[in-house]
């Protein structure tokens, strides 16, 4: 029985197209191995956001084929759609499958071919010149399955060479449709896919294709298959979620797929993943404020705070009505758990710019920030933009933002003290106890719970240390 290992680099709606492909590869026959560096496939679902990502992929292959030469990896998602030549050149890359051909990375592993067959060609200037694959055509004509059948050793006859690379245009079709989960407590549903923003940062839309929709009925189903098979709380993803049914035949919303999921199943917990703050309507503030089946919890990238750098970046928001949603939420839901996304060093931030952003966060309630140093992506307009900054100042920015966020989380954490929050254990455990996470996004732990994962309770919060609420109380929650 052949062997393979499953990576994941990214966001949650790539970790949810990791589920689904480690799924579709164990119903072809392949055998899961417990580390990478022991299979006889790697494979790595990759992230290109920040050219950090990127690297850490890099790293990744070396590590794996360093381990153990014998093993061939298969370098998928939104890095291998980006710059699959590139990958291509690392040592022990078998084959390098753009998120254009994903969905059929099964059959690719089950018709493999000898390494130096290439589906993508080289155009006069040197560069790779993408061509469009034939979805549905098997990848080779050979038949070779899971097991081992060739008699040319233990990975059905490869040989070294050249890999082979399968990228093309991103489609207009929903893949990883059927959710497949991968999390023993928070199973993450993709129902939103591609992109038709253009932040001049931004190489997503690009990777990942237009904005595309899976049908509503789908949603409620698959939502009703989590329920069935016992988990609590799903979370609801998508790269630009609050696009969601723009695209559809008949058009729909995020707000009307939740209404929708909230009256035809009895899933204890809806958490949406990420929502940009112009999607963001009152109808779904005041939802959220209403119904306790959804989690207290909105995610909305800000990215900067400054006009001037949001123009720049041609996101769709001012500063003005960005506070404006944020304010609205806490004022409705006053324990909410409220992130961003922030880059520091956008191409041409002044030391003004950074401050206004900095007078911009301190005003509004966040309760956690994911702040991110501006990474160039090769391809879109910021990359190439006049003002690219130094790195060091860049780190000084990063830290300057942390450090604002640190203070205001701690404040958030310990207005928690005497309240009861609803949470749902976890399959982690934290200094002996039983971790949860609460509706509103804090980590608690439970001291002296035996309680197994995927337990909703209500709990009374006694004390916060290091970040992390302890419970002193607890119940069931019926």
């Amino acid at each position: 029985m052949a062997t393979f290992h499953l990576l994941n680099f990214g966001c949650r709606a790539s970790q949810a197209d990791g589920a689904a492909l480690k799924r579709q590869l164990l119903e072809a026959g392949w055998e899961e191995a417990a580390r990478a560096e022991q299979s006889q496939i790697a494979v790595l679902n990759t992230c290109t956001v920040t050219a950090t990502a990127d690297a850490e992929v890099r790293q990744m292959i070396r590590r794996i084929h360093h381990a153990n030469p014998r093993c061939r990896i298969l370098v998928t998602g939104c890095y291998a759609q980006r710059a699959p030549g590139e990958i291509a050149q690392l040592p022990g890359v078998a084959w390098v499958v753009g998120n254009s051909h994903k969905h059929l990375i099964a059959e690719v592993l089950r018709n493999r071919q000898e390494p130096g067959v290439r589906s993508q060609e080289s155009g006069e200037s040197g560069q790779d010149k993408l061509v469009q694959i034939e979805e549905g055509r098997p990848i080779s004509g050979a038949s070779n399955p899971a097991g081992n059948d060739s008699g040319k050793g233990d990975y059905g006859g490869w040989a070294e060479g050249q890999p082979q690379m399968l990228v093309g245009e991103v489609g207009e079709e929903f893949h990883f449709a059927p959710v497949y989960p991968d999390d023993h407590t928070r199973p993450t549903l993709k129902v939103q896919d591609g992109c038709n923003a253009r932040c001049s940062f931004c190489i997503i839309p690009q990777v990942r294709g237009r904005s595309r929709s899976l049908a509503p009925e789908k949603v409620v189903a698959q939502v009703r298959a989590l329920e069935e098979s016992g988990y609590q709380e799903v979370v609801l993803s998508g790269i630009n979620l609050g696009s969601y049914g723009k695209d559809l035949d008949r058009r729909t919303t995020l707000l009307e797929l939740l209404a929708r999921i909230l009256a035809e199943t009895s899933l204890a917990r809806v958490r949406l993943s990420s929502i940009e703050a112009m999607d963001i309507s009152p109808r779904l503030i005041h939802l959220a404020a209403a119904e306790p089946r959804l989690a207290q919890h909105f995610h909305v990238p800000l990215q900067s705070g400054c006009d001037r750098i949001l123009r720049l970046m041609n996101r769709r928001h001012w500063a003005a009505q960005y506070a404006e949603r944020i304010q609205a939420i806490y004022e409705q839901i006053p324990h909410c758990g409220i992130g961003a996304d922030v880059m520091v060093g956008f191409p041409g931030e002044t030391e003004l710019d950074h401050r206004a952003s900095l007078r911009f966060i301190e005003s509004l309630p966040f309760t956690y920030l994911h702040v991110f140093p501006y990474s160039a992506r090769p391809g879109t307009p910021a990359a190439t933009r006049p003002g690219q900054l130094n790195g060091r100042v860049i780190h000084e920015r990063g830290r300057e933002v942390r450090a604002l966020i640190a203070r205001k989380r701690r404040a958030f954490l310990e207005a928690q003290i005497g309240r009861t929050l609803s949470v749902l254990t976890l399959d982690e455990v934290y200094e002996n106890m039983r971790a949860a996470l609460s509706s509103n996004y804090l980590k608690v732990a439970l001291p002296f719970s035996d309680l197994p994962p995927n337990t909703l309770l209500e709990v009374s919060v006694g004390r916060v240390d290091e970040g992390i609420l302890y419970a002193y109380q607890q119940s069931p929650k019926g």
